[in-house]
């Protein structure tokens, strides 16, 4: 039987840094303000000829020489992303293998908000698993810049550009498998966050532009209180399911939404700060690549090492939320 490995980690951040006092000159903030409310420092803001294919096919490159696979070899990739390239097609999974060179592959977008790298994850543990793919290259990847409305002074310091990438891979040892990987949604709280214009229910049009309708809306009271409650709830759900403790966890990796959600959550699960994975403070909220530029950034400080658990937990638009449990297993 094939089992699925999590193989590599790779990120890419711009290194245009925006921070906070730049937000004072432009809405009415403080430094103090935007700390207190999120953890938020300073996010990083890609260039204007920056798009997420751009950023996601610098995430990847890093992923694939770490995984020590040839280009060739992969023949799926997933790109994770609400802010593609284009709207609607080609899609950005599609325009990041034409910038890596990779001969003919199947290759497509997700869309599952900060959820998406889960959701990505899931997938290609499934074609692994089912014997179609043998090595699947998944990616975060966010401008979310371009979506951002600068005069709202609730939503715009909160997010960040950047992208994630990692490598899926088939093995036959059971001991380096994806444990578990569980996503879910309900678009019933839909109206928490989303971009009400520029899609079919609301196309382009003056209004949908005089109203930045195309950017990200958001009502956060409302989305902190679910937030907590439905990242708990699902990990709490994997490690019963599992017959662990928060003890067995290495390294626990939250979606990098807000400062005092990952302290809510991590309190009410059992994870101590050393567990915890943050990066909030350093690159705002990246919605869909915030958990593997979290891994990548651990990893690179060389605290994720060969045979330890992680544990992914997300939450976003949609609603949708997700978690996955795995052993890092890195080729020799």
């Amino acid at each position: 039987m094939a089992y699925a490995a999590f193989r590599s980690i790779g990120a890419y951040v711009p290194p245009k840094i925006m921070t906070n006092a730049d937000f004072e000159k432009i809405i009415d903030t403080s430094d103090e303000w935007i700390t207190k409310r999120t953890g938020i420092k300073e996010r990083r803001i890609s260039e204007e000829n920056e798009a997420s294919s751009d950023l996601g096919a610098k995430a990847a490159e890093v992923a694939i020489n770490r995984a020590g696979i040839a280009k060739e070899d992969i023949d799926l990739v997933i790109c994770a992303t609400v802010t593609p390239d284009y709207l609607c097609m080609p899609s950005t999974a599609c325009l990041i293998a034409s910038k890596l060179g990779l001969p003919a592959v199947m290759a497509y977008d997700v869309s599952a908000a900060c959820t998406g790298f889960v959701y990505a994850t899931s997938i290609a543990k499934a074609f692994v698993e089912s014997g179609m793919k043998k090595n699947v290259l998944i990616i975060g990847a966010e401008t979310y810049s371009s979506i951002l409305d600068y005069t709202d002074r609730g939503t715009c310091f909160i997010f960040g550009d950047g992208a994630g990438a990692a490598i899926i891979s088939a093995t036959d040892n059971k001991d380096e498998a994806i444990i578990d990987v569980n996503c879910s949604s309900d678009g019933n709280y839909e109206d928490l966050i989303k971009t009400p214009g520029g899609g079919s229910k609301h196309p382009c049009s003056q209004e949908v532009l005089e109203n930045k309708m195309a950017c990200i809306k958001m009502k956060g009271n409302e989305t902190f209180k679910l937030a907590v409650r439905t990242l708990t709830s699902d990990v709490e759900v994997m490690m019963k399911k599992h017959n662990i403790t928060s003890e067995d966890i290495n390294h626990f990796i939250p979606h990098q939404a807000n400062m005092r959600i990952i302290t809510a959550v991590g309190k009410a699960l059992g994870m101590t700060e050393e567990q915890t994975v943050v990066t909030v403070d350093k690159y705002g909220n990246t919605s869909a690549a915030s958990i593997p530029m979290a891994m990548n950034y651990a990893y690179e400080q060389g605290k994720i090492k060969a045979g330890d658990t992680v544990l992914f937990d997300a939450f976003g638009g949609g609603l949708t939320w997700g978690s996955a449990l795995f052993k890092f297993a890195p080729n020799k």
